[in-house]
């Protein structure tokens, strides 16, 4: 049985991963922002109220829900996200502030709060949900620029996940970031992105998390601090024009 906490757990790839961890006879621990926690059937899961990642009390939050169970984590998987459109002509100062603290500045100290207090030990693995968007050598004139917070925010937490891993490697704690891959969520909708599902290959978060869960079985601590889409290219429109063909997969992405 392992003891899995997510990190934004209420829709999309974060609620997939739940019922798919807690329907395998772990035991999980899953956040919501709202002070309300959502209705589970499951008894393997343990809801904590009132976590926002780009709040700095929410490491400290995390650890006052976790601790007084006596359980350590085995696996950590933040994919709290936040996306914000931005063009040229009008970028976002707020939405890029928000996506900043977000994906790259909420995780390290999220992180840095659970190994201080004793719930990651050696053998434990952090699992940061980035995206290929955050990669620079995968960027191409095809796709042109704008995003900038989207794109940047989750280049920055790849060098976070590149760090932690450098920090963590003598405790045994495995760090990974990972491209889940294009999917079919409210979030990708609501910035318009769902007129490319078809044609970009998106999946279901169940089949992504699904992916998910098959590469973080295998990942451990000769693979830290590496950047890896677990799908492979599939969904990755520049992938062929930037790498070459006859990608495999999974696919550790460059930086």
């Amino acid at each position: 049985m392992t003891n899995v906490l997510i990190v934004g757990a209420t829709r999309g790839l974060g609620a997939s991963l739940v019922k798919k961890y807690s329907s395998n006879g772990n035991v999980v621990f899953a956040t919501t922002r709202s002070q309300e926690t959502p209705k589970s059937t499951e008894s393997k899961v343990t809801w904590i109220p009132s976590v926002d990642i780009a709040s700095e009390s929410a490491g400290l939050a995390l650890v006052s829900h976790i601790k007084p169970k006596g359980s350590h984590l085995d696996i950590v998987i933040i994919t709290a996200g936040y996306f914000g459109t931005e063009s040229f002509e009008e970028p976002n100062w707020q939405d890029e502030v928000k996506m900043y603290t977000t994906s790259s500045i909420g995780p390290v100290f999220v992180v840095q709060s659970l190994v201080k207090a004793g719930l990651m030990k050696k053998g434990s693995k952090v699992i940061l949900v980035s995206s290929e968007s955050g990669s620079i050598t995968l960027r191409h004139e095809s796709e042109g620029g704008g995003n900038y917070g989207h794109h940047a925010s989750k280049a920055a937490l790849n060098m976070v996940g590149k760090l932690l891993s450098l920090d963590l490697k003598e405790q045994g704690i495995a760090v990974g970031i990972l491209h889940p891959g294009f999917m079919r969520t409210e979030m990708t909708k609501g910035v318009g992105f769902d007129k490319f599902w078809d044609d970009g290959g998106a999946v279901t978060p169940d089949e992504a998390a699904g992916s998910m869960i098959e590469f973080i079985e295998r990942f451990d601590i000769k693979m830290t601090g590496e950047y890896w889409a677990p799908r492979g290219p599939r969904d990755i429109g520049t992938a062929e024009a930037t790498l070459g063909k006859g990608l495999p997969t999974p696919l550790q992405l460059p930086w």
